[in-house]
């Protein structure tokens, strides 16, 4: 009797080892199992939070040239980032550069020069810039052309009334460095702040040429015709961009401008008359 009941025991005590082990088991295999959803649930956590870190108003101050192709980018970032909203401002890039080393709050800085772009690194409001597009001048008259330009020459006769932009915006530095290279003297009647406000003088007919950029004259269409400028005279100004060091919204700016950098950036700008950088 008692025999049987050591072995009764023995088997007991096995049976409930076994349970013991499977239930270890099945703790194991199911705290695996939590441990992966939990990882899952962090990575879609992670990636929400990532995609939420990109709302808010982001400030962009770009180059007046800029107008058509970054209200362009503009409409398609807030598209693709719900409840964000850019905000731009266009400007000369001297006066934008300006702004921003006097404190002027703002996420994005794109300017027509490299060398305003230097004065703005320089203060230490904006590192690692990159050029993301290149413009040319161009000569622009009323599509009547009463003054029968053809070419630079004709923007050297004192019966030619010419805009120009001011000496230290981009587009007045480029079409001196034109002037300088064709060997010309051309004494305008106006001096714009901008290279919209000299396109607007040609558009409204009050001088019969400007020298704007390719993409300036592009962008008026019917409103200006287009005279080339021989490429052997023609002068050339980069575009680059950066996020400001004291961006109110480092994670909008970073994002705005990796979009002016992407196939879809290059497109938009190539599609104003941008060339590459």
């Amino acid at each position: 009797m008692n025999r049987m009941k050591s072995s009764l025991t023995t088997a007991v005590s096995a049976a409930t080892a076994l349970a013991l082990i499977a239930g270890c088991s099945s703790s194991k295999s199911s705290d695996a199992g939590g441990s992966t959803s939990a990882s899952a649930s962090t990575a879609s956590a992670t990636t929400s939070a990532s995609t939420a870190a990109i709302s808010g108003t982001i400030v962009v101050l770009a180059a007046s040239s800029l107008t058509e192709s970054f209200t362009t980018l503009a409409k398609s970032f807030e598209a693709a980032h719900p409840g964000t909203t850019v905000k731009l401002s266009f400007a000369a890039s001297s006066a934008l550069a300006t702004q921003i080393t006097s404190g002027a709050p703002a996420d994005v800085f794109a300017s027509a020069s490299t060398k305003n772009m230097t004065q703005v690194t320089s203060a230490g409001d904006a590192s690692n810039p990159t050029n993301f597009a290149s413009n040319t001048m161009e000569i622009a008259v009323p599509p009547s052309n009463p003054a029968k330009v053809t070419g630079l020459a004709d923007l050297a006769k004192s019966s030619v009334k010419v805009a120009l932009c001011q000496t230290q915006v981009p587009c007045g530095a480029t079409a001196a460095t034109v002037f300088k290279n064709a060997n010309l003297t051309v004494k305008p009647v106006t001096l714009e702040p901008d290279v919209k406000s000299t396109l607007t003088k040609v558009e409204l007919k009050e001088v019969d040429a400007g020298v704007v950029y390719v993409s300036d004259v592009k962008a008026a269409g019917s409103k200006v015709t287009g005279i080339l400028i021989p490429a052997d005279v023609n002068a050339t100004t980069e575009y680059p961009i950066a996020a400001l060091t004291k961006a109110p919204n480092p994670a909008g700016a970073a994002a705005f401008v990796a979009l002016v950098l992407s196939a879809e950036g290059t497109a938009a700008l190539a599609g104003d008359g941008f060339a590459k950088p």
